[in-house]
């Protein structure tokens, strides 16, 4: 199902999240190419643009092949953050700019910016307005329920991003509080979704096919936004864009299937980053390929202290082997 952020088209209703460390273009990219139909890129500090940061400005470098896609920028006060907004209109290739007052890390929420703002619906208003105001591209925000199960203005605050003139809203079904823990709380998604006439991207507990279309059925969003059931499982996105289109669930990537991709996905780390950032960058991402394929504790524990390029793809390479050499034994024994 085809959607719109204000002037730009979306394909479809899989959306994948933006996660601080993660989604860089290496990751957007395929993404892409396993069927998701808008990313967004990781949250950029306002003060890295206003500052021209060079690392900050690195972030922002968009392939031409992950269209449509959002920055995500954050920020504390509505000077930097327009600045910020401006640059990204006016010198990035992004369709859509989007805006993060869902973030719960401590660092962010002291400079008054991410979660901070989910305590008052006012400066919501005040924030989007002044960015809508000051751009051209469409504007989007990504927010959590509410501070603790004490202070959730989920409603007030999503009818204020929408009267501010954003063109679309996300919303994690967690409070700050919560961080990652507990459960996302779906009910509150469907009485955002009830009261919003822009697009509405649900998210938070999106593990497999079944749950985007159960969250999409059960909140009414309009996309499901799925964050960490993404990580080192791409697979995930394109069964889950095809089980909405047809109700038909693809199987499960296999293990060489799997070793294949994150070998693709470090070098291209390194394309991006150069060698000795993306593998330490890849350290982190690489055993999330490996989860669920039996015997690989030694394997990720080999990966996370890897130095180079090539000795990650020997520890793939290796582990690749005794995988199949496993499943040829078990095929002759099922034979035999």
């Amino acid at each position: 199902m085809k959607w719109h952020i204000g002037n730009v088209e979306i394909p479809n209703q899989v959306v994948v999240a933006p996660m601080a460390g993660v989604t860089n273009s290496a990751f957007r990219v395929i993404c892409k190419e396993f069927g998701a139909g808008y990313v967004v890129c990781e949250m950029i500090s306002d003060r890295g643009i206003m500052y021209h940061n060079k690392k900050t400005l690195n972030m922002m470098d968009v392939d031409p092949s992950e269209h449509p896609m959002g920055i995500q920028i954050f920020g504390g006060t509505k000077e930097t953050l327009v600045q910020a907004a401006k640059y990204v209109d006016e010198h990035t290739a992004a369709d859509v700019i989007d805006i993060n007052m869902g973030c719960p890390v401590n660092k962010v929420v002291k400079t008054d910016a991410g979660a901070r703002w989910l305590l008052d619906p006012n400066k919501v208003y005040e924030m989007v307005s002044y960015v809508t105001d000051a751009v051209k591209k469409p504007v989007t925000v990504k927010m959590r329920t509410g501070w603790d199960d004490k202070h959730i203005y989920a409603v007030e605050n999503a009818m204020a991003a929408e009267r501010a003139g954003a063109a679309a809203l996300a919303m994690h079904g967690r409070t700050r509080k919560q961080m990652y823990t507990g459960h996302a709380d779906w009910n509150i998604l469907k009485e955002v979704a009830d009261h919003l006439s822009i697009p509405f991207m649900a998210n938070g507990d999106v593990r497999t096919p079944e749950d985007a279309k159960r969250i999409l059925d059960e909140t009414g969003a309009t996309a499901a936004m799925i964050g960490r059931a993404a990580l080192g499982n791409p697979w995930m996105l394109k069964r889950t864009e095809h089980y909405l289109e047809t109700g038909e669930l693809l199987p499960e990537a296999t293990p060489e299937q799997k070793i294949k991709m994150a070998k693709e996905h470090l070098n291209r780390l390194i394309d991006l980053k150069g060698e000795y950032v993306g593998v330490r960058e890849f350290r982190g991402l690489s055993t999330y390929y490996l989860k669920g394929i039996p015997r690989s504790a030694r394997t990720k524990a080999s990966l996370v202290e890897a130095e180079t390029r090539q000795e990650m793809n020997d520890i793939f390479d290796r582990f690749a082997e005794q995988t199949a050499e496993r499943e040829l034994k078990k095929e002759q024994r099922k034979h035999a």
